[in-house]
């Protein structure tokens, strides 16, 4: 997962998703696209912290605080 970018990580997110809303791989391949779909939301949940962290910064630095 390192060095995709967030943009890319939720794309494929959306394909994961649609794929196992459709309910029609075998128990093997859901599992596999389902690990592969928890381990990209923890890296996007990772990369919006580190973003809400920075705007807080720059908000409280605008603020004089």
């Amino acid at each position: 997962m390192a060095g995709v970018k967030f943009e890319q990580a939720m794309a494929r997110l959306e394909v994961i998703v649609g794929e196992l809303e459709k309910g029609d791989l075998p128990l093997d391949e859901s599992l596999k696209i389902f690990e592969e779909g928890i381990r990209l939301s923890r890296n996007c949940l990772r990369v919006l912290e580190e973003a809400e962290r920075k705007v807080e910064v720059l908000v409280q630095d605008k603020n004089g605080k």
